[in-house]
């Protein structure tokens, strides 16, 4: 008679770790590595996040290292409080872990980074919930490919088989002679007001792009002065915690 599956010993050796617990070790690990080995952490928040564009700072900053993501994890490897800092001063630097931002550990001037930062702003096309940085209206009469952003004369009618497309996405349109049509002119989006799938579809047809993808510095560590050097808005305008 076949032995009860119930009854299988199973030996601790054949138990594998969960991946995810591996790669929340790796992460505290790695952070306190960095903290060792570079002269200064600093905390990045990111607006409108793409990983396009964050590869790119991690090209620009290819000799430091950048952590994004999990702040729980990183902020406990840093140290939440005098006891548990990984390093003397740092755990003043956690109350910046919050929200989208990462770490970024760099040999560099702490000038030198801030500056880069206050440079580096991409464009790209907003996503639905963002809030749109400026109105977009499509002039009544035929509608052109750029939606009015530039001269009738400049630009081509926007092509008949995208007619039902833009209507499905609110447009009121309607074919005259085989052109793409508008009785009136038609609000695409307004400043201030939180966008939708539907208006951002529109927006990247007519190439209108609103995002800025932005890295804004909160505050940074140095381990010379073991001390939490907060940033107000400017590469210009900083106080030491």
């Amino acid at each position: 008679m076949p032995k009860s599956k119930r009854a299988r010993i199973v030996h601790t050796s054949q138990v594998q770790k969960k991946p995810g617990k591996e790669r929340t070790t790796a992460l505290f690990e790695a952070v306190q590595e960095a903290t060792d080995n570079y002269a200064h952490a600093f905390v990045f928040g990111v607006e409108n996040m793409r990983n396009t564009y964050l590869k790119d700072v991690r090209q620009q900053f290819s000799d430091s290292r950048i952590f994004y993501g999990k702040t729980k994890v990183m902020a406990k490897a840093l140290g939440v409080d005098n006891q548990s800092e990984h390093a003397p001063g740092l755990a003043k630097l956690t109350r910046y872990l919050k929200g989208n931002v990462g770490l970024l550990y760099t040999n560099r001037e702490p000038q030198e980074v801030l500056d880069f930062f206050q440079e580096f702003v991409e464009i790209d096309f907003a996503r639905a919930g963002v809030t749109a940085s400026r109105t977009f209206i499509v002039p009544e009469g035929v509608v052109h490919s750029r939606g009015g952003e530039e001269k009738a004369e400049d630009d081509v009618p926007l092509p008949h088989s995208l007619e039902v497309t833009v209507r499905k996405w609110g447009m009121p349109t309607r074919l005259d002679k085989g052109k793409v049509t508008l009785d009136q002119p038609y609000t695409v989006c307004e400043e201030g007001r939180e966008l939708n799938s539907n208006q951002t579809a529109l927006l990247k047809l007519f190439g209108v792009a609103l995002a800025e993808f932005k890295v804004e510095v909160k505050a940074y560590w140095s381990a010379a002065t073991k001390e939490v050097t907060e940033v107000d808005g400017s590469a210009d305008t900083m106080a030491e915690g």
